[in-house]
């Protein structure tokens, strides 16, 4: 199996700056790609940001400038970190990842349990 465990999250007010870490384990071979997805009570997930394997990244615009996205392929884990953070970032956190298991298996796709960011204004 694999896990995904994410941390970092917590309050911060208007203003302030929080790292978010992911840390992948398990029976993994390879990770293609990664990336961190939000919801917000009463919405639907939306993505955030996501990275590739090579480390080309891409964000939602409502973060861009402000978040910056990591990976430490040797470690299995996913960072992000984000500056300048607002109330409407309040939202639950999901890390995901497409994990190849072994050698010839199939790229499946992993979701940690979320991490709660909480923005004061």
């Amino acid at each position: 199996q694999v896990q995904l465990v994410e941390s970092g999250g917590g309050l911060v007010q208007a203003g302030g700056s929080l790292r978010l870490s992911c840390a992948a384990s398990g029976s993994i071979f390879k990770i293609n790609d990664m990336g961190w997805y939000r919801q917000a009570p009463g919405k639907e997930r939306e993505l955030v940001a996501a990275i590739t394997s090579s480390g080309s990244t891409n964000y939602a615009d409502y973060v861009k400038g402000r978040f910056t996205l990591s990976r430490d392929n040797a470690k299995n884990t996913l960072y992000l970190q984000m500056n300048s953070l607002k109330p409407e970032d309040t939202a639950v956190y999901y890390c995901k990842a497409d994990v190849v298991r072994t050698i010839t298996g199939p790229t499946m796709r992993y979701w940690g349990k979320g991490t709660l960011v909480t923005v004061s204004s």
